[in-house]
């Protein structure tokens, strides 16, 4: 029985030790494959443990120092300069202008670029037209820094000569063009998604093709263009380099957005450019400021995740 299996083997020149090679060859592969990619899913998640950790264990000694009643309800925010202060509502009240501000330039201008090459551009000027827009995204958001502050200043100082050189006005509309191509992608993905035959319907009963995008399309995507725009303000709170070179470095608790004011992103890399020194209560002040951008993106996140689950329309 055994020469009958070997003669084909030699006869089509395969030689039978090749192929118990390969086998043995194939079965290690599927034995270490498995085991690298676990590394790989486990190195993510320790990295994420660890940075969660630190982040707990410094503020948990920072607040050791600082009432946390003190922190959370104080109007005044100078850890840096006598007598100090360690209310973070001012840099709260700067995150969310520029946040705000940003989605009020972003969301519109977003949804309505995402209903245009979703319902009205040709497949061709889709293609042109999307990686275009979605280059905006690979732009390093230092230069759209200083693109803030050397073209979009002068022209609100021009409208509002009392405008200071540094304004939270400047720097939200910025963000909000940076964060153009994630809700326009989303959002035209979400559109994208909607059946045929809902339009075709619609048509069928006399609608008109803005009609239909307003009245058909968009609720039908409401789960998807509703979850980027809560991505879309995650990651303008968590904008650094824009903020940071436009906006100022003046924690102030006001809602005039042509003043300077600061985020918590910028007074993050204010206080880690090097002079304060380590284990101090200011070094503390980082991470207690880090924990209240991670606790605030992180809910964000949640929500997003909600909201596409809980609205989301299957066909």
């Amino acid at each position: 029985m055994r020469s009958e299996v070997t003669q084909p083997m030699k006869a089509s020149g395969k030689s039978p030790i090749k192929l118990d090679f390969r086998n043995e060859k194939s079965h290690l592969l599927d034995k270490i494959v498995p085991i690298l990619l676990f590394l790989c899913a486990a190195l993510s998640i320790l990295t994420t443990i660890g940075i969660v950790f630190t982040l707990i264990t410094e503020t948990f000694q920072f607040f050791q120092k600082v009432s946390i009643m003190d922190y959370l309800f104080g109007t005044k925010w100078s850890p840096l300069i006598d007598p100090k202060s360690f209310g973070v509502l001012p840099l709260l009240s700067g995150t969310f202008m520029i946040t705000i501000i940003a989605c009020i330039v972003a969301i519109p201008l977003g949804l309505a670029s995402a209903i245009y090459l979703s319902e009205y551009a040709h497949k061709r000027v889709r293609k042109i037209i999307k990686p275009i827009l979605e280059v905006l995204a690979g732009v390093p958001t230092i230069v759209y820094g200083y693109f803030a502050l050397s073209l979009i200043t002068p022209l609100i100082r021009g409208i509002f000569p009392d405008t200071g050189v540094f304004n939270a006005l400047s720097a939200g509309i910025v963000v909000g063009i940076m964060i153009i191509p994630m809700v326009c992608s989303l959002s035209e993905d979400a559109m994208s998604a909607v059946p045929r035959s809902l339009r075709d319907g619609a048509y069928a009963l006399g609608a008109t093709r803005f009609e239909v995008a307003l009245k058909i399309v968009v609720p039908a995507a409401l789960s998807g263009i509703v979850a980027s725009a809560v991505l879309a303000f995650s990651r303008a709170i968590g904008e650094t380099m824009i903020v940071t070179v436009a906006a100022g470095a003046t924690p102030k608790l006001t809602a005039d957005p042509l003043e300077s004011i600061q985020t918590m992103t910028a007074y993050i890399v204010q206080v880690s450019m090097g002079d304060t020194p380590h284990g101090s209560i200011e070094y503390g002040t980082i991470f207690a400021v880090g924990m209240t951008l991670f606790i605030i993106t992180f809910l964000l996140n949640i929500l997003a995740q909600y909201v596409a689950r809980r609205f989301r329309e299957e066909y």
